[in-house]
């Protein structure tokens, strides 16, 4: 038997998927059709005492699906309302105006989410769906529907967002603002659910990392009705702590790695080998009774070596310890605001094919969909088993 060419092999899986294709839009124009029989109550040329209305014809409709354009006969009619009155029939499966299935949708957004502007959306798509039914006002609404997703995250209810931890910390991005392309800090609150699942609770940009601004931000999510977190880890920023109030009953926990880094600039550069293993003996201690040694015993002797390094460990006071008053399992994650660190780099490295944003609504909407569309991945944090029991306590008890 003669082996088929190569080109009678792609002809055949052609002529297959053409009529896979063919197949499938005959299967969804049999939906529709059964669809508008359910709400008239009868079949085609039926005659039944509880039809609710008559057929109309049909109407031709152009779909762009993963597959490429298609048209389908999407069956007309009017059914029979309540009063004794007709409307016309609506399908639910396929609405009146969709010209799009819900995975091209997905496909343009994922498009702008990874930086490219309508115009490279356009072409990236044209192989695939035709540049005639994907013009730059379509682009547009699909991503006005994202505005409107955002909108309305930012303003959700929160009384049952009920989080174990909560890190604040905050990083810039470039916003064109009154005329002209400024840095501005963007301020993001990051809760951990009592299964050990990190959600993404607020992001808002402002003028500056004033205590003022934080106080917006920590007013907000308790206008939503965030319960009190059992814990706070945020980076010590002036402004910062004074919104802490907000919670009063939270414990709070300095960054350990920002600490060191404030160190460090206190520090002559000749010591900072020394000074950083006497800190680490403070932050990697085998329990709290022993950090709080090693914390006594650095600031006498640094007192001493250099008294700036030494004002600036005390002005952490034992918030540095906190985590340690939480299983252990837990402290890897809890030492340091690394969890909302490691989103801010990923916002960071998806957004920096872009030049400036050219609103705030911009910016802020695009870190919300690579969140909200799966394009950045939380993972739980360490020894989240714990949080459930923890949370089921009246206060938390040492470790």
């Amino acid at each position: 038997m003669e082996k088929p060419s190569r080109e009678q092999v792609v002809s055949f899986r052609q002529d297959i998927r053409e009529l896979l294709n063919r197949r499938l839009l005959e299967a969804v124009e049999t939906v529709l059709e059964g669809e508008l029989s359910e709400a008239l109550g009868s079949e085609w040329y039926e005659r039944s005492p509880v039809r609710r209305g008559y057929r109309n014809g049909v109407e031709r409709r152009r779909i762009t699906t993963e597959k490429g354009t298609r048209e389908l006969a999407v069956p007309r009619g009017r059914v029979v309302g309540p009063g004794g009155a007709t409307k016309e029939f609506r399908s639910q499966l396929l609405p009146r105006y969709a010209r799009r299935t819900r995975e091209i949708d997905e496909a343009i957004l994922s498009c702008y989410l990874a930086g490219a502007n309508s115009r490279r959306i356009r072409k990236a798509l044209a192989p695939l769906l035709g540049e005639e039914h994907l013009s730059k006002s379509s682009v547009s609404r699909v991503v006005g529907r994202l505005k409107e997703l955002f909108a309305a995250w930012s303003s959700r209810d929160l009384s049952q967002e009920a989080c174990a931890v909560l890190f604040l910390d905050g990083f810039h991005l470039k916003v064109r603002m009154a005329r002209r392309v400024v840095a501005v800090p963007v301020f993001a609150a990051l809760g951990v659910r009592e299964d050990g699942d990190k959600v993404l609770l607020a992001l808002r940009l402002a003028p500056s990392e004033a205590a003022a601004n934080w106080n917006e931000m920590t007013g907000d999510l308790q206008r939503r009705g965030l319960p009190a977190p059992l814990l706070v880890v945020v980076d010590g920023h002036r402004g910062l702590a004074k919104a802490l109030s907000a919670w009063p009953s939270a414990r709070v926990q300095r960054c350990t790695v920002h600490k060191l880094r404030n160190l460090a600039d206190a520090c002559p550069l000749h010591a900072r080998r020394e000074m950083k293993r006497d800190y680490h003996a403070i932050t990697g201690a085998r329990d709290g009774l022993q950090a709080r040694e090693a914390y006594d015993g650095f600031l006498s002797k640094w007192s001493k070596l250099c008294p700036p390094v030494a004002r600036s460990l005390e002005e952490a006071g034992t918030e540095l310890l906190t985590f340690y008053e939480f299983p252990k399992a837990m402290w890897k994650s809890l030492h340091s605001t690394n969890s909302l660190e490691n989103l801010n780099r990923e916002f960071r490295r998806r957004t920096k094919t872009q030049a400036s944003f050219g609103t705030e609504e911009a910016a802020l909407t695009l870190l919300y969909g690579l969140l909200a569309f799966g394009q950045i991945e939380l993972r739980k944090i360490n020894g989240y088993r714990h949080l459930k029991a923890l949370m089921s306590r009246p206060s938390t008890q040492a470790a």
